[in-house]
């Protein structure tokens, strides 16, 4: 077989983009200025996150308040869907028209 490949000149078996002996592709312009953009792109990200707005210990516990906010409102929010309580007196109160037994 690799005779047969060697007197072909070049033959890629199966398909060729897939596999073990695969056409290789060639690297265009296009695809070196987007790789480039990219890790511009990525540079830039890794600079804006090696200097944090606050330090470690401003940063512990700084959002605390506005949880607990969010949390009350999101308690408020969920406890108004409640209807409002029945008390059995109440349902059974057409019951109590007459009282001949007192």
């Amino acid at each position: 077989m690799f005779l047969t490949a060697l007197l072909r000149r070049g033959r890629i078996p199966g398909r060729q983009w897939i596999g073990k002996h695969r056409r290789p592709r060639f690297v265009s312009w296009h695809a070196k200025q987007g790789m480039i953009r990219r890790l511009e792109i990525e540079a830039e990200n890794h600079y804006w996150l090696s200097m944090p707005y606050m330090t470690a210990e401003q940063e512990y516990g700084h959002a605390a308040a506005r949880k607990a906010q969010a949390f009350e409102a999101i308690k408020a929010a969920a406890t108004s869907k409640f209807p409002p309580h029945r008390l059995v007196a109440d349902q059974l109160s057409h019951l109590n028209v007459t009282k001949k037994w007192s």
